[in-house]
């Protein structure tokens, strides 16, 4: 992408500088940078002209001096016959702008309008008089007041007896094309005065001076300055491609030498480079955002990729690897017998199940290997088809001992084991029952019998008591 727009920097440099051939049959300049009260000299270049050519010198923007007095007018300057330069003195001071508009014997604006120049600083200040402000011929109005509205009619009306003559307006746009403004039949309004109504085919943004002027010459009533509005309809019914518009830059007309003195020559020729420097710069930073955008993209699809994966991740209930992580190895600051978070608690960790021998010991303190013991505890012979194969007793490591208080149940003994060094600890007793089957009926029958028969009787209900 950066590779192609520097490819187009050149074509748009051409189109710059051919541009002013399109737009006017012939071209000019200022022949030095403005300055206070000295000479400005322009020149016309080109034959497309028809002469005599002339300029229209509109002061642009605030007044520099202090207390905001005013002592520039629009001066409109003829050139000599058949001549191609002009020089006058400047009467503006200094960190002033204005704009030039050079015209021929074909209209107003044939030449193009300059963009805003900057007066520059001579130390000559004999032009300059604060007492003296400047004043118009006489003045005009716009209605709807200070706006113009894309579209929209607009009155501009004056006062009859301060008027010499038939009145006339341009339209003036800096660094843009400049017109007449055709005027309609007069009419009177009351509290309006006498005027006319103009329906300004601009596009809204555009930066529009409307300039008045009678027999005394162009310029003889001011100017305003306005920006058009698109209004609330944005009505677009009077717009063509032949509308007036902005173009900034020298191609409108008007450009200074690349040699000047003084300081800075302000707007003019050189805004081609500043078009260009902005296509540059937007270009750099919209490739800024697209490689900021995907670096952003990776980072969060790295991150929600690592989520996923901890999330898929098993959990290891007994020892975490988080532990692990949290003190590495050789970092433990002297607590390497610290046990992991996740260690159960010594009452609760799982221990192997132990007997002990099976022993029956009678009441009386005797072992007695024939007799058995029922289910029930009471004494029995082998032929019970239940019997208490063992009585024993077993505990878990680190678990309390909550019936060791009491002591074994009837019946039973508590078999023991010594820890190394210590008391005898007291164990909970553990009944365990084995069951052994009856064995087989009997002998089976002779093979010579005969079968035996079967008899099948109904329930008797002998147990069934009457209630």
């Amino acid at each position: 992408m950066m590779t192609l727009s520097l490819h187009l920097i050149p074509l748009v440099l051409l189109q710059l500088i051919v541009a002013p051939t399109f737009s006017a049959a012939y071209t000019w300049q200022f022949d030095a940078t403005p300055q206070q009260c000295k000479k400005l000299s322009i020149s016309i270049n080109g034959s497309g002209g028809k002469p005599p050519y002339r300029v229209l010198i509109i002061p642009f923007g605030p007044t520099p001096l202090a207390n905001n007095v005013e002592v520039r007018t629009i001066m409109d300057k003829q050139f000599d016959d058949g001549s191609k330069t002009l020089s006058f003195q400047l009467p503006f001071p200094a960190n002033s702008q204005f704009v030039a508009v050079v015209s021929d014997a074909t209209g107003f604006g044939s030449g193009g309008t300059s963009v805003a120049a900057q007066v520059t600083d001579s130390k000559d200040a004999s032009c300059i008089d604060p007492s003296k402000p400047a004043a118009p011929s006489f003045f005009f109005s716009i209605e709807p007041p200070n706006q113009i509205v894309q579209c929209q009619p607009t009155r501009i009306w004056w006062e009859k007896d301060s008027v010499r003559g038939t009145p006339n307006f341009l339209g003036v746009i800096p660094g843009g094309q400049s017109f007449t403004i055709p005027e309609s039949k007069f009419t009177d309004v009351q509290s309006q005065g006498t005027g006319f109504s103009w329906t300004p085919p601009l596009r809204g943004g555009t930066t529009l001076m409307i300039v008045g002027g009678d027999n005394r010459g162009n310029g003889s009533a001011g100017s305003t300055l306005k920006v058009v509005d698109t209004g609330f309809q944005n009505d677009v019914s009077c717009l063509s491609n032949s509308s007036p518009s902005s173009t900034p830059g020298s191609p409108a007309g008007g450009s200074y030498p690349t040699s000047t003195s003084g300081n800075s020559a302000g707007t003019g020729g050189g805004s081609g480079g500043t078009n260009v420097g902005a296509i540059v710069g937007g270009i750099i930073g919209g490739l800024a955002v697209l490689i900021g955008a995907v670096l952003l993209f990776f980072l969060l699809r790295r991150r929600d990729r690592a989520r996923q994966r901890q999330k898929e991740r098993p959990v290891d209930l007994l020892n975490a690897d988080d532990d692990e992580d949290d003190h590495p190895s050789g970092a433990n600051d002297g607590a390497g017998d610290r046990s992991s978070r996740n260690d159960l608690p010594e009452y609760y960790r799982p221990q192997p199940y132990l007997v002990g021998a099976p022993t029956i010991t009678d009441t009386d303190g005797r072992t007695d290997a024939g007799t058995e013991l029922s289910y029930a505890g009471h004494r029995t012979t082998g032929s019970e088809s239940r019997r208490l194969s063992a009585l024993t007793s077993t505990s878990r490591s680190g678990t309390p001992d909550l019936l060791g208080t009491f002591g074994p149940g009837p019946g039973s003994t508590v078999s023991s084991s010594t820890r190394k060094g210590g008391v005898p600890r007291q164990y909970r007793a553990v009944n365990i029952i084995q069951h052994e089957d009856a064995g087989p009926s009997g002998p089976p029958p002779p093979a010579d019998s005969e079968d035996p028969e079967t008899i099948e009787l109904p329930p008797a209900y002998t147990h069934i008591r009457p209630q």
